[in-house]
């Protein structure tokens, strides 16, 4: 019996990945939850398992192919030389069998669904044996999930869905074609893919959709330098990296608690402003593929310790592709820093549909006055760090801005400070 393996739903409006790598050949054996391909989606790079037992019989796609969800993958069929309960055994992506396709079920048993359907059937608390599928086999799709919690909690999810879609059809205006660059001189033509094309996406919706004001200001870091330097040693022996990063995150957290509507998203449809009470934030990582924003979760309830460790540990991830697709979601605010770099002031474009994003630039020795006492000051050698804050106007003011970057900037230039905003 030969069943076709297509590329499974992996949620988040994710439609098409390209093919990165083939794990199998044709002829091998393959057992359940054997890696089978790598992809890579406009998220990240992930390993796709085989769904059953069985023997691979032809592969229809190569490294590079950009395929899109449903397209027939990889061909299978059971081999003899395996044991029955493994050629029986259950359809955990999106397959379509020879047999006659399975009616919806609503027993006890397994329900035929991909990973990402599972996971937003929890989200949403839907009982997926009451969904009814709308896929090959009797699969239970991601949209018939969104259905089915539409039906249920009677929720605008549906029509916020439409909503979204109608913005980003608005968003392809049509413009003037390009001249013939050849012309002129020898041209190279690269394939938009991948992490570079969502970043296309989401930078033009982003732009187009948020008034972007941002206020700058330097921060003198001398103090926080020193502790850093104090304690790095410490850190790296557990396995972290401590980084000016790390601090700005813990005092993001306390602005964020102090002035909440900076940890919002707007609902444009509902005509409200949606405050998340939960600080999840994201970190924007340069990689060779583009830039990745990997998001620590609940940072105002980690040490700086943990901080460390748990930045350092997905910073390599991402480099190494090996991020998965929930470790970049559910953001509530971003921090990039091009210090590293070398890169001084900048306006960095809003994660949308955040409402607000800090840069940080490199830190420099520069001359800086300082009151001595009453009308006599001194000339005294800082270490200063520019940062940034872009806001977005619909939701918070410039004043507002001034006021959270106060905050932040007077947690970082003072560790006693930063400590006790962490209580």
């Amino acid at each position: 019996m030969a069943r076709k393996f297509r590329l499974p739903d992996l949620g988040e409006g994710i439609h098409e990945a390209e093919v990165l790598a083939i794990l199998v050949a044709v002829g091998d054996e393959v057992r359940e939850g054997d890696p089978i391909l790598e992809i890579e989606t406009d998220k990240a790079a992930v390993e796709i398992p085989s769904p059953f037992t069985g023997r691979v019989k032809e592969i229809y796609v190569r490294p590079g192919d950009v395929v899109k969800v449903n397209d027939v993958m990889i061909v299978f069929e059971n081999g003899e030389a395996f044991e029955e309960k493994d050629r029986i055994a259950k359809v955990k992506t999106p397959v379509e069998s020879d047999d006659t396709p399975l009616e919806p079920s609503h027993g006890a048993g397994p329900v035929p669904a991909s990973p990402a359907t599972r996971r937003l059937a929890r989200e949403k608390g839907v009982d997926l044996h009451q969904v009814t599928p709308s896929g090959p086999g009797g699969l239970v799709t991601a949209e018939d999930v969104r259905a089915s919690a539409e039906k249920k909690g009677k929720t605008a999810e549906g029509s916020r869905i439409a909503v979204k879609k109608t913005q980003e059809r608005r968003l392809e205006v049509v413009v003037s074609s390009l001249p013939d660059f050849s012309k002129w001189g020898p041209v190279e033509r690269v394939p938009v893919r991948s992490i570079r094309k969502a970043t296309v996406k989401q930078m033009t919706l982003a732009w187009s959709q948020i008034p972007h004001v941002n206020s700058q200001d330097a921060v003198d870091i001398t103090r926080l330098e020193a502790f850093r330097l104090k304690h790095k040693g410490e850190i790296e022996a557990m396995g972290g990296k401590l980084t000016l990063t790390v601090f700005a995150m813990k005092a993001v957290a306390a602005a964020l608690k102090t002035y909440p509507n900076f940890n919002a998203s707007l609902d444009t449809e509902a005509e409200e402003i949606i405050i998340k009470r939960y600080f999840n934030i994201g970190v924007a990582v340069d990689t060779n593929e583009g830039l990745i924003v990997p998001v620590i979760r609940d940072v105002d309830r980690k040490s700086i310790q943990e901080i460390s460790i748990e930045l350092n540990d997905l910073i390599r991830k991402t480099r190494e592709r090996k991020i998965t697709l929930d470790e970049l979601r559910g953001g509530t605010f971003t921090i990039t820093n091009v210090g590293p770099m070398g890169g001084g002031h900048f306006s960095p474009i809003i994660n949308y549909p955040e409402v607000a994003i800090l840069g940080m630039g490199s830190a420099r020795l520069q001359p800086v006055v300082r009151k001595k006492e009453k009308n006599e000051h001194l000339i005294v050698p800082r270490l200063m760090m520019p940062v940034v804050l872009c806001i977005d106007h619909r939701v918070v003011d410039g004043a507002d801005a001034i006021r959270f970057m106060r905050v932040v900037i007077k947690a970082l230039e003072d560790p006693d400070e930063l400590l006790i905003t962490m209580i």
